[in-house]
């Protein structure tokens, strides 16, 4: 999730009700475990679960011929090998996807059978070399793969696994003739998770798509927010308020839940509370351990590719009262998450941890 951003909170500090009992915070899989394997590939997914995740995240975008298929963007050359195929080299496009200017490669403009012949690979090779190392080894898949591989993951290990898709571009898609949101409601409701109570959530960066998504099916689903500019606002317990009209849950970047001006972690704002009084659930988004991405004051030697202390990150945001949050590093959220004094929480409907 790094599309769009929101202006940073100028929220006051509240602590929580003294009546609230916040659940333990669900752990959910940035793309799989992507700060280790090339991120959406079952390989990602299946350390992720291995390391103790509640959820795998999947970014969904079409294919040419209907198909979901996992990609952060619907542009491929950043995260596969399509660049380097010749047979693929007459597809090479400009377009224009929500405001910008994109050239590259586009899975609109491939069969899912086209894409199944290429390969993934690191998108952040300078940061994440040994990931890097298990580039080329899987495809490209489907919504309905993730599903399966949760299904049979929660089977082996006896938890329950939940999926988090995120509909990527989806009033672009829509333009062009292959709408998102009736493709996953469809989806869901053949794996039987069409319902408030099952281990999915639908996140999107855009408000129409999610109340278009609620007409179509049952699932929760999550707003998502950054820390610039956005089409919903969370400046307000009043704006928080409206959120709640039409979806379940708020993810926000997780310096609108801790700031970090300064290049320091600072007081929890008031977003966890106006969320929690409206009645939706908060998962901020994406805690990585590399120095390139924590603060100052938490970043170690060794350079951007470095971890720094982001056990500290963690702990803060737990502390703030959220009911999960994403991670590249799942393995390490949960290992923070078994050092906070919390209760156990429930996946699904099913009791986990």
């Amino acid at each position: 999730m790094t599309r769009r951003t929101l202006t940073a909170l100028g929220l006051a500090a509240t602590a929580m009700p003294a009546a609230a009992k916040p659940k333990t915070p669900i752990v959910i899989a940035h793309r799989g475990a992507s700060g280790e394997r090339p991120e959406h590939t079952l390989m990602a997914y299946r350390l992720a679960i291995s390391e103790g995740a509640d959820f795998i995240e999947p970014d969904l975008v079409a294919t040419k011929d209907g198909h979901l298929v996992v990609r952060h963007e619907n542009e491929i050359a950043g995260t596969t090998d399509v660049a380097s195929r010749p047979e693929f080299a007459r597809r090479k496009a400009e377009k224009v996807i929500d405001g910008q200017k994109i050239t590259g490669w586009f899975t609109e403009d491939f069969t899912l059978a086209e894409l199944k012949t290429l390969r993934a690979r690191e998108r952040l090779p300078q940061l994440r070399a040994e990931s890097a190392r298990f580039d080329g080894r899987e495809p490209i898949v489907t919504y309905q793969e993730v599903v399966d591989l949760a299904k049979a993951e929660s089977a082996r290990v006896g938890r329950t696994i939940g999926t988090y898709p995120e509909m990527k571009h989806p009033t672009y898609f829509a333009g062009i003739g292959l709408p998102l949101e009736q493709r996953l409601a469809d989806a869901l409701r053949k794996n039987g998770l069409d319902s408030k109570t099952a281990p999915v959530f639908v996140q999107c960066f855009e408000a129409e798509p999610l109340k278009t998504f609620g007409k179509l099916g049952k699932a929760r689903r999550v707003m998502l927010v950054g820390q610039g500019p956005a089409p919903v606002d969370v400046k307000s317990e009043a704006g928080i308020k409206a959120i709640a009209a039409f979806a379940e849950g708020l993810g926000p970047e997780w310096p609108l839940v801790i700031p970090t001006a300064g290049g320091v972690l600072g007081e929890p704002t008031g977003l966890v509370t106006w969320a929690h009084t409206a009645g939706l659930q908060v998962h901020p988004w994406t805690v990585r351990a590399e120095n390139a991405f924590l603060p100052k004051n938490l970043q170690r030697d060794g350079g951007p590719a470095a971890h720094g202390d982001v056990d500290a990150v963690f702990k803060t945001i737990y502390a703030a009262g959220v009911d999960g949050l994403f991670s590249d590093f799942p393995g390490l959220a949960v290992k923070a998450r078994s050092q906070s004094p919390l209760p156990p929480h429930e996946v699904g409907g099913e009791r986990v941890g």
